[in-house]
Formats: C-alpha cells, sequence, structure tokens
C-alpha cells in the first residue's frame, strides 16, 4: 500500500479512536458524575443463583458479578420468589446512569442487550423523557446516561441528555455545577453536530451556548446551519432575527480577532465605528482599540481609550500595565507611578483571596 494511503488511512483511525473517546460515555471523562453518586445509596447488591444463570444462558455474562437490588427487592431475591427481570434491568440501568465507569457497566450493557435488544434503551429513553417533562432532572440524567451506556451514540439519547444537562445548570444558582453541567451540554450538542450533522434542533441550542459564553462568529456559523437544516418555520424566524441582532458583536469580534494576530490598523478599521454606538458601553472594545493605537504610537488616543476601560471596569490589570508603559512614554512619572501602585494593590489583594 503506497505511504499516502497507510497515512491517510492511519488519520482515519485516529479520528476515530479519538471520536470514541469523545462520545462514549463509559470512556469520557465524567464531569457531572459526582452529583449523581448520592442514588447509589438506595441499592444492595446480590448475585444471581447458578441455576439463573444457566436457563438464561448468561452464565458466561453475569457470572461473578454483583445485581443491583433496591433494598425492597432483597427479600424477594433472597426468599426463592424473585422479582421480574424487568426490575432489575431499571436497576442495572439506573448504577449505569448514576455512573457509566461502574465496573460492572460492560456486564450490564451485554445482559440488557441480551435479554431486551435495542428496545431497552429505547424503553429508558421514554422513561427518561417522562421525567424530565416533570421537571425530575437528576433521575431524567440519570435515565438518559444509561440509554448513552447501551448505544453512546444514539442521536435521541445524545440529545435528550444535552437538553436535560442544559435544564439543570438553568435551574441551579451554584457557579461549580452550573459550570460543569453547562460544559457537558455544550460538548453534547457539538458531538451531534459531528456525529449526525443534518439534526437541526442541536445547532438551534448550541448557536445560544456560544452566544452565551461570547462566541459571536461561532453563533454565526451554527446558526446558518440551522436555518439550513430546519423545517420548523418558528424556529427559522427567531434565529433570523437574532442573526441580525448579532451583527454587530460578530464584527466587533472579527476586530479583536485582527488585534490579537497583530493586525492593528485592520483593527481600528473594524473597531473604531462601534466606539459611539449601541455597544459603547463594552470595556472590551475599548480596551483592543487602545491596544490599537498604543501599537501604532498613538499614545494619547491610548490613554484615553484604556482609561475609558476602567471607568466600566475598574480593576482591569491589563489596562492598568498599558497605561504604565505608556504613561513611561510620555515621561509621567505621577501617573506611572500612580498605576504602579495600583496594580500591586490589586494583585495583593488577589494573592490573599
Amino acid at each position: 500500500m503506497p505511504l499516502k494511503s497507510l497515512n491517510e488511512r492511519d488519520g482515519i483511525f485516529y479520528r476515530y479512536s479519538m471520536l470514541k473517546k469523545e462520545t462514549d460515555i463509559r470512556l469520557r471523562k465524567d464531569r457531572i458524575g459526582s452529583y449523581l453518586k448520592k442514588y447509589m445509596e438506595e441499592f444492595v447488591f446480590q448475585e444471581f443463583s447458578d441455576s439463573y444463570m444457566e436457563k438464561a444462558g448468561v452464565t458466561d455474562l453475569m457470572k461473578g458479578v454483583q445485581i443491583p437490588l433496591r433494598k425492597e427487592d432483597v427479600e424477594g431475591f433472597e426468599g426463592g420468589s424473585g422479582i421480574k427481570a424487568f426490575y432489575i434491568a431499571d436497576n442495572m440501568a439506573k448504577i449505569m446512569g448514576i455512573d457509566p465507569h461502574f465496573r460492572y457497566t460492560e456486564h450490564y450493557v451485554a445482559f440488557l442487550l441480551k435479554m431486551f435488544d435495542y428496545k431497552i434503551f429505547e424503553g429508558m429513553l421514554e422513561k427518561g423523557r417522562a421525567l424530565a417533562e416533570k421537571g425530575e432532572y437528576d433521575s431524567a440524567c440519570i435515565y438518559f446516561r444509561s440509554t448513552l451506556c447501551m448505544n453512546p451514540t444514539y442521536l435521541y439519547g445524545m440529545y435528550s441528555y444535552a437538553k436535560v444537562c442544559r435544564a439543570m445548570y438553568l435551574e441551579s444558582g451554584d457557579e461549580a455545577y452550573i459550570g460543569r453541567f453547562k460544559a457537558e451540554a455544550m460538548d453534547y450538542f457539538e458531538l451531534i453536530t459531528e456525529m449526525h450533522p443534518k439534526f437541526a434542533e442541536a445547532y438551534y441550542y448550541l448557536g445560544y451556548a456560544y452566544l452565551n459564553m461570547g462566541l459571536y462568529s461561532k453563533a454565526q456559523i451554527t446558526w446558518k446551519e440551522f436555518i439550513n437544516l430546519t423545517q420548523d418555520a418558528n424556529d427559522r424566524q427567531e434565529i433570523c432575527e437574532r442573526l441580525q441582532q448579532i451583527k454587530g458583536p460578530v464584527e466587533i469580534e472579527h476586530g479583536y480577532n485582527a488585534v490579537l494576530a497583530g493586525r492593528y490598523q485592520e483593527g481600528i478599521a473594524a473597531l473604531e465605528p462601534y466606539l459611539e454606538s449601541d455597544f459603547k458601553t463594552w470595556w472590551p472594545l475599548f480596551y483592543f482599540v487602545g491596544v490599537c493605537y498604543a501599537r501604532t504610537g498613538r499614545v494619547n488616543d491610548a490613554i484615553g481609550s484604556f482609561k475609558r476601560v476602567l471607568s466600566f471596569n475598574g480593576s482591569h490589570l491589563e489596562s492598568m500595565e498599558e497605561l504604565v508603559n505608556l504613561y513611561a512614554i510620555n515621561q509621567d512619572v505621577t501617573n506611572e507611578t500612580k498605576y504602579r501602585k495600583k496594580i500591586e494593590l490589586i494583585r495583593g489583594n488577589l494573592s490573599e483571596e
């Protein structure tokens, strides 16, 4: 096989391997599992009898594997009256959903698929959706995660999981919780666009996620793709209006990127028109314009811009550092010293915190 073909094949295999680690909830780092672990306390563990495993034809899968039981199920399980297979399946699903990295997850997946085939993860999906409708988000999240343990790239499992993570962080006031669930939701909306690129709804929510992070160009690109894919006239109209609203921020973001790339005249041309616009209270706008002025020798204009930043964000260290340098150029020792002291004071306060 030619070297180029080998390299292409290896590249595809590498991307597939990386994507599997990203999409398989059993392999991914679990950023939200710590919030669900408390539900493990509802279960105790036993093992199937040899006679049951032989009868069900699962000895090779379940020998030595502990089975989750609700505490109220134990008497029936041990006493010989037994419990219905569906209840055991439900318990297994919950354990996997609570902790996809659980030591017996692979055994539970194999057992459930053997006993119930694909209907099992579709059933868990429906249970999760019903719970989400009632606002029982923790339980819904657990069922969606169990669905993904059984079929990691199942479109509706991925989408439902992303949406419930979004609903969960929107209801929370805890910053750490919000951060973890927001990141999980965004990851899954992004993964859907990669694994199921014709699924419009993922682009809808992903656009809002980018917007909330101030990533206006990404939101614009994502929403344009949504408009190309969606069949919902109302949603299309909503997003068309959003695209109109972010035209200015997108242009400003392009200006920021020009500044970061060292294209200062381009940055000035892109950003100056917005200094007296509806965005005149955006302190980053004045910061980036100030950088452009400073790098192109417009010292006094730069000083004015950085002081404008500080009128909105009084502890912005980068602007103060720029002012120190600019006042040094102007040989203004008084103001240079003033901002050096402010920087030291703020850094001292930050180190104490």
